[in-house]
């Protein structure tokens, strides 16, 4: 594979966006190594989870928190990190992935 050097001004500007979307088409869940388990009732529905979330990948009301939308989540652990109640535990994908099998038979 070879490369061709270009002057300075023929190289596009990186970290730009040239077209209107949403993040929401990127399912960006695939990336993740750790889930982040919720335990209810250790939960007190505090929200810093929801407010340090880089992903916006946890759905709120204003009085509640629900399950993260894995479909987003890349599993950061900064929800788990901020939680001052440990009512989020990382938990390693495969780990989860082998138990669904179990179930499944």
């Amino acid at each position: 594979m070879s490369y061709e050097l270009k002057p300075w001004h023929e190289i596009p500007i990186g970290s730009i966006v040239t077209e209107a979307g949403s993040s929401k088409i990127n399912h960006t869940g695939s990336w993740r190594m750790l889930r982040p388990v919720l335990h209810t009732d250790k939960c007190t529905h505090c929200l810093i989870c929801w407010i340090f979330c880089p992903d916006d990948s946890i759905p709120v009301t204003p009085q509640e928190r629900f399950e993260t939308d894995f479909e987003y989540c890349k599993g950061c652990g900064i929800c788990a990190t901020e939680c001052p109640y440990d009512a989020l535990e990382m938990v390693p994908e495969m780990e989860i992935k082998l138990k669904e099998l179990e179930e499944l038979g």
